[in-house]
């Protein structure tokens, strides 16, 4: 195992310099080092999906990644989707949909959710069920949870709906 060196992360669009050993898990350099409490810490062996986080876009496991193999990545956590005042649609639909209890699994749930969506703006339930197995809930939302990620699907399709009209508008007044 090396010793710790400095490591440059981009974090939610952002550069951080943080000292680590480049075996240290993503997790806890996101956690403790970066103040970022979105990802959690569930079983550690990559089973829960409590901790996952994007990586250029793709879910991936926090405590069983290393600093080394996030190094010259986009990282995306819960924090990087929206902001206090204005919410990411899967955010705001897993909020109407009342999807969580406890919440522990929400911040995976929300990033797993939000790749999936990004590849597929209108998965079916099967698709839905598939992408979040490895996701695990343990106080028993899932039909909520389901009825999240289609109600975010519906939003996304709103938001780009309203943003290509806007973009014709833009285009009818450069007429």
């Amino acid at each position: 195992m090396n010793g710790p060196a400095p490591l440059a992360l981009k974090v939610n669009g952002a550069m951080h310099l943080v000292s680590a050993s480049a075996d240290t898990p993503l997790l806890y350099l996101l956690r403790n080092d970066l103040a970022l409490n979105g990802p959690k810490f569930g079983c550690g062996l990559g089973e829960c999906g409590a901790c996952t986080v994007l990586l250029d876009g793709m879910p991936t496991r926090a405590c069983v990644t290393t600093a080394r193999v996030a190094l010259g990545h986009e990282i995306t956590t819960l924090e990087g989707l929206g902001t206090r005042t204005t919410l990411h649609p899967v955010q705001q639909a897993f909020i109407e949909e009342q999807a969580a209890q406890c919440g522990y699994c929400l911040s995976g749930m929300i990033m797993t959710t939000k790749a999936l969506l990004e590849r597929d703006p209108h998965p079916g339930m099967e698709t839905i069920r598939r992408e979040l197995s490895r996701n695990l809930c343990r106080c028993g939302t899932h039909v909520e949870i389901m009825r999240a990620v289609q109600r975010a699907a519906e939003l996304l399709a709103m938001q780009k709906q309203t943003r290509d009209d806007d973009d014709d508008g833009d285009e009818g007044a450069r007429a």
